[in-house]
């Protein structure tokens, strides 16, 4: 059981990275650093948002409309980082 709870936590810590890498990738597009027209940067762009649009969609349509402020990713680290509390206080259950 420690190698499913191991498996668990390495699959939030990707879903954490991925998450970032998109928050700091749209900031840095936004605010023009990064080109989309640059055929790598557009590439990580759109592959990040597919793999992270299955996981905001559902946030989005529950969230309300605030313009151009975009806090679905937040709610989804929050979700993530309550994940990795409950899973490690219930680490006992595990072994």
């Amino acid at each position: 059981m420690t190698s499913l709870f191991q498996i668990l936590m390495l699959l939030l810590d990707i879903v954490w990275f991925f998450i970032i890498a998109h928050v700091i990738m749209s900031w840095l597009i936004n605010f023009q650093v990064l080109n989309l027209r640059q055929p790598l940067v557009s590439q990580i762009w759109y592959g990040i948002n597919r793999l992270m649009e299955p996981l905001y969609a559902p946030i989005r349509r529950i969230l309300p409309n605030m313009g151009g402020l975009d806090l679905a990713p937040l709610v989804v680290l929050i979700a993530v980082a309550v994940l990795r509390i409950v899973l490690v206080n219930n680490a006992a259950a595990f072994y």
